[in-house]
């Protein structure tokens, strides 16, 4: 499975009375791949898959493979309660979707080899590729992401802790496998702040929540950051992602409260977040209309 272009993670739109959204999840889905999205992972993390019952995420992916038509992959989020992992990696198979993104396991952490027992468990139940999300409770030892990538369904490594020695040694590890088709991920909230320093230990992709609701200042960036222009690049991290990331981290969870702020700022009715995760206070949200405003003057 090859990746080119911004991965995109779409959040999942709530109606008025708090369920899901069906059109309006499809309206932005197809409005991320319209805007040149690479890759559609729905029900992952900005999507709220915590949040989400095995219906739910299973008529979230289910919206998001027929809106993209085809067009890129779409890698439905999978994790937590090993049996709800098990049922949305079928639902997501059911689907259409063409992988998963396996997120940590519920609440225990295990040995390098439970949390391997975990991953192929989900593989047998799916059948269908499996990228790693290396954080929280699940973190890998490059000898365990070695041995998982022994398997063909097991293709790609997204890195949401930032050890950028650990990652590099997983880097390594995978490749001294022989594995050429094997993806790695820069995975870290926001990741455009980091990306520089992952692309020089093996890592170019990265997840790129912004892209969601501002995809022209993300679309800015990737352009920047593919044809070497540092310059443009830090410009833009100055100018915009700095000081976004500077207002998420005043609250825990405001990597998804953000990113669904900007798009009611921008008139799509996605609604609130769903609790343990908070909504940005009034004058939280009018610094965020700010960051936005900056960020496309420097277009």
């Amino acid at each position: 499975m090859q990746f080119t272009g911004i991965l995109f993670f779409p959040v999942t739109p709530f109606d008025r009375s708090g369920a899901v959204d069906p059109g309006l999840a499809a309206e932005h889905v197809a409005a991320g791949v319209e805007a040149g999205a690479g890759g559609v992972f729905p029900a992952c993390g900005t999507g709220e898959y915590h949040a989400l019952s095995l219906d739910e995420a299973a008529g979230v992916v289910a919206t998001a493979v027929e809106a993209t038509g085809g067009r890129v992959p779409v890698i439905a989020g999978t994790g937590g309660p090993l049996g709800h992992a098990l049922g949305t990696a079928r639902a997501a198979r059911d689907a259409g979707a063409d992988g998963l993104l396996v997120l940590p396991p519920y609440l225990v952490g295990g040995t390098q080899a439970g949390l391997a027992a975990y991953v192929e468990a989900i593989c047998e139940a799916s059948g269908l590729p499996v990228v790693l999300y290396h954080r929280a409770n699940a973190q890998y030892a490059p000898a365990t992401v070695a041995r998982l990538a022994a398997d063909p369904r097991v293709v790609g490594f997204k890195d949401g802790v930032g050890d950028i020695g650990l990652a590099q040694d997983i880097v390594r590890a995978v490749h001294a496998t022989g594995r050429g088709d094997f993806a790695f991920f820069n995975g870290l909230l926001t990741a455009e702040l980091s990306q520089g320093a992952y692309r020089g230990i093996g890592v170019p992709l990265y997840s790129s929540a912004a892209f969601a609701m501002a995809p022209d200042v993300a679309n800015a960036y990737y352009r920047a950051y593919v044809d070497g222009d540092e310059e443009r690049r830090l410009h833009l991290v100055d100018g915009f992602y700095r000081p976004l990331v500077a207002l998420r981290d005043e609250t825990p969870g405001f990597g998804v409260s953000l990113v669904k702020a900007g798009l009611r700022l921008a008139g799509v009715p996605v609604g609130s977040v769903r609790a343990p995760l908070v909504d940005p206070t009034p004058e939280q949200e009018r610094r965020l209309a700010d960051i936005l405003e900056a960020g496309r003057a420097l277009l």
